[in-house]
């Protein structure tokens, strides 16, 4: 995929996670992404590592630098102390009409991730991201208690009851995803 098809789905994504209600700053977009990425095999080409608020990517920023300095997204400032919205331009609108078979192939995917996570907030998005990177990490993810276990263990801050939430909400959304994956 080229650095504008990338850049163009994760504009459509910023799109609809805004049309679910989500503020759509650049840690929701990330979050965002690395779920569609991790989990529903979207490949926009981006490593993720565990980093202080979950999987975080070096990577997507640039990607979003790139897209930025493209015109394809601009930011919009709420107020003192928060921090920018990522909203895509009226020139990503028109590129994504001249790429309907992209956006057609991801709709499924991207509609999926946006209903899942718009409306969390940024510490939900945490704790249910890392409860994919502890899933994917663990030779044998099946074990509720140890996934909760590691997620408290690298993140103190998030208690065994919230970790153990995570790896629930995570599972039940990792079950939803082999539908929208598997009807391809």
């Amino acid at each position: 995929m080229t650095h504008l098809e990338k850049a163009l789905l994760l504009t459509e994504l910023a799109d609809r996670l805004i049309a679910k209600g989500s503020w759509c700053g650049r840690t929701h977009l990330q979050k965002a992404a690395y779920l569609l990425q991790s989990l529903l095999g979207v490949e926009l080409g981006v490593e993720y590592m565990l980093y202080k608020h979950g999987p975080y990517s070096f990577d997507f920023e640039e990607q979003i630098l790139w897209a930025q300095s493209n015109y394809l997204f601009a930011k919009e400032f709420k107020a003192a102390g928060y921090g920018p919205r990522l909203l895509p331009t009226p020139t990503s609108k028109e590129h994504r009409s001249q790429f309907p078979r992209l956006m057609k192939k991801y709709d499924r995917e991207i509609e999926f991730v946006a209903q899942k996570v718009g409306v969390k907030g940024v510490a939900e998005l945490e704790k249910l991201a890392t409860a994919l990177w502890v899933t994917s990490e663990l030779a044998e993810p099946t074990d509720t208690r140890k996934r909760a276990e590691r997620i408290h263990a690298l993140k103190p801050h998030v208690s065994m009851a919230d970790a153990l939430a995570a790896v629930q909400e995570f599972d039940q959304i990792a079950a939803e995803a082999k539908a929208v994956t598997s009807n391809e």
